[in-house]
């Protein structure tokens, strides 16, 4: 799948609705532009991945966004990607989101709204869960808040903690890990305000603050992070639309330029890139544009490591766009698009 040395995209999907696995293109150095050259068909919803260049590395992961839960592995150091042991359960269902951080793999249950610890073995592979911490509570949305909903795990940029992003609850926890025992710790938890369904977050690239998107009310929540205390405090909102909308929308990912003057957030029904200006200090974020998203139900936005260009994996609509980036403005313009049928996630490597 590619020569050596050239860099490839993975592109998560969904396989209940069409998806053919996790598919593999080139990026061309230049453009960007992506080219198909394979297939992984592994695990039923590899709905999302992550790389990790830390351990055995690289390795490919993948959930298995299934009530059964599962997380896959592969390497991909050479050319075709492998598979590394045998597919491992989570231990909850329907992970939507995972990380690597300290050794062990993390996933976020949306289902059963926890979060569970996976140590990895020397090749990479994920053994046994060894922790598997259920939140608590309920949100004001009938539907959506019933129960808790974990969507997204993430270490800071420090190391030294995990955060675990909760939509059902309206709350993002913040836990050590004991990478020996392999089990966490609640530090400290970040209410935010009932409603919020709280999606996925970004931290600014000082690692200062982080920015929180709501899924239930689509506005960015800025927020201090204290990398010492691992303390999360919001200090201001701001709406994704200031004028109201009347439709439904669902934002679902946001991303940080590099130079942290910029913050984007893919917005679903809209089906847009709404593009944020931060001011100098991280605490204020301005909605400056919108712009479409090339396609139907942007399910995940993901930021070329070049910093110069913007992926949207767009479930509805089938299909990969990247969206080249003005430098001075941030204000991204569609640039291409590669058929993805149910495409719901990217990452590069």
């Amino acid at each position: 799948m590619g020569d050596k040395g050239t860099e490839r995209a993975f592109i998560g999907s969904f396989t209940s609705s069409g998806g053919r696995g996790i598919v593999v293109a080139a990026v061309e150095p230049e453009t960007g532009a992506l080219t198909e050259i394979g297939v992984i068909d592994a695990v039923p919803d590899p709905s999302c991945l992550t790389v990790d260049h830390t351990g055995a590395g690289p390795v490919l992961y993948a959930v298995s966004e299934t009530a059964l839960g599962l997380v896959a592995a592969y390497d991909i150091a050479g050319p075709d990607p492998r598979p590394i042991g045998v597919p491992v359960a989570v231990q909850g269902e329907v992970p939507t989101h995972l990380t690597v951080t300290r050794g062990h793999l993390l996933t976020a249950n949306y289902g059963s709204g926890s979060v569970t610890v996976l140590p990895l073995a020397a090749d990479g592979s994920p053994r046994t869960a060894s922790d598997v911490r259920h939140q608590a509570g309920s949100g004001p949305h009938r539907t959506r808040q019933s129960a808790p909903h974990a969507h997204q795990v993430l270490p800071d940029p420090s190391g030294r903690w995990v955060l675990s992003v909760d939509l059902g609850t309206d709350k993002v926890s913040v836990f050590s890990l004991d990478t020996q025992a392999g089990t966490l710790t609640l530090n400290a938890e970040t209410s935010l305000r009932p409603g919020t369904g709280p999606r996925h977050l970004a931290f600014h690239p000082s690692g200062n603050h982080a920015y929180v998107l709501g899924e239930l009310e689509p506005a960015v929540i800025a927020c201090r992070w204290d990398a010492a205390a691992g303390v999360l405090e919001p200090v201001g909102t701001t709406p994704l639309f200031p004028g109201g909308i009347g439709e439904a929308v669902s934002p679902s990912a946001p991303v940080v330029s590099l130079d942290g003057r910029h913050l984007w957030a893919a917005v679903r029904g809209t089906d847009t890139v709404t593009v944020l200006d931060l001011d100098a200090a991280g605490e204020h974020a301005e909605p400056v544009a919108s712009v479409p998203c090339g396609g139907r139900w942007p399910r995940d936005l993901a930021l070329h490591p070049s910093g110069t260009r913007l992926y949207a994996a767009n479930e509805r609509s089938g299909d990969v766009t990247w969206l080249d980036v003005d430098p001075a403005t941030g204000i991204p313009h569609r640039a291409g698009s590669l058929p993805v049928p149910a495409a719901s996630s990217i990452v590069f490597a």
